[in-house]
């Protein structure tokens, strides 16, 4: 584990297990802090509680911890060709971020202030390239970390983002499990023929609800448009492609659906403000 100090108490903690064996890592960490655990690629478990309480974190998933009653030291066992990047802040210093908007984040309420709070998420496409350039960084160490604070607050305004039109105790349609179910379907079926993803009528034929439906409805469960989410889900499925070093800038284009390469660079630039071979090139 590769410890980086941001400021006091503020910390950064990168493990990367690049071996074929399961390492075991702990670290003292007292009850005024917050936890935020990324994994973005492996698998890991924390131990609690002298081992009688564990928490499995996977790919792609974001665990945060916080227990103003009781000390959460890392014990973690990370699996062989594991990635995990954690951030570690006093919660008085995370509080003061969020002091006007602490309604917004249930736990940091008046009535839920001193409870524990436990949660995992999905790492969305926008945090997974955060993570990365966290990861992967070149900067000059002179300013290595105030570019790591600007990150950890992009980060964090990330992981706490959701649509403001998304409700989903008040939204009908989502009372209706079948819809979900064909809302899920949908989102199934376009992400496996991203190359050719169907049109929205024949989508909505497909399973089974009206077009309006299908728009409202995928809008409720995914917060997006089926386009956009596709756009974003293609963008990050590329940008792992590129990080993996398999395949060049065509190849990965082809894979997800652009059939010329200016096509698909200027799509990676719109999403990500730069062009892939520049993104791998920083990688390296």
């Amino acid at each position: 584990m590769q410890e980086i100090g941001i400021e006091e108490g503020f910390l950064v903690l990168k493990t990367q297990n690049e071996s074929n064996d399961i390492q075991h890592i702990s670290k003292l960490i007292d009850s005024s802090y917050i936890q935020f655990h990324f994994c973005l690629k492996g698998r890991a478990i924390f131990h609690y509680n002298q081992g009688n309480y564990a928490i499995d974190i996977k790919e792609d998933e974001a665990l945060l911890l916080y227990n103003p009653r009781r000390d959460l030291p890392i014990n973690l066992e990370v699996n062989s060709k594991t990635w995990i990047l954690s951030v570690v802040i006093p919660i008085k210093k995370f509080h003061a971020l969020f002091s006007e908007e602490a309604d917004y984040i249930h736990f940091l309420d008046q009535e839920n202030i001193d409870k524990k709070y436990y949660g995992t998420k999905q790492i969305n496409p926008a945090m997974s390239v955060v993570l990365s350039q966290m990861l992967n960084f070149n900067m000059h160490s002179a300013i290595e970390r105030l570019y790591l604070k600007g990150k950890i607050y992009e980060l964090l305004a990330l992981y706490f983002n959701k649509p403001e039109d998304t409700d989903f105790e008040q939204c009908p349609f989502l009372a209706d499990e079948d819809n979900v179910r064909r809302i899920r379907k949908a989102k199934d079926i376009v992400i496996s023929r991203m190359s050719e993803p169907p049109s929205l009528q024949e989508l909505a034929d497909e399973i089974g609800l009206n077009l309006k439906r299908l728009k409202e409805g995928f809008k409720q469960v995914y917060g997006d448009s089926v386009y956009s989410f596709l756009f974003d889900y293609k963008m990050e499925y590329a940008r792992k492609l590129l990080e993996a070093g398999t395949m060049n800038v065509n190849e990965v284009g082809l894979k997800v659906g652009y059939s010329t390469a200016s096509h698909f660079i200027a799509a990676f630039k719109k999403k990500y403000g730069t062009t892939p071979k520049k993104y791998t090139m920083a990688l390296n």
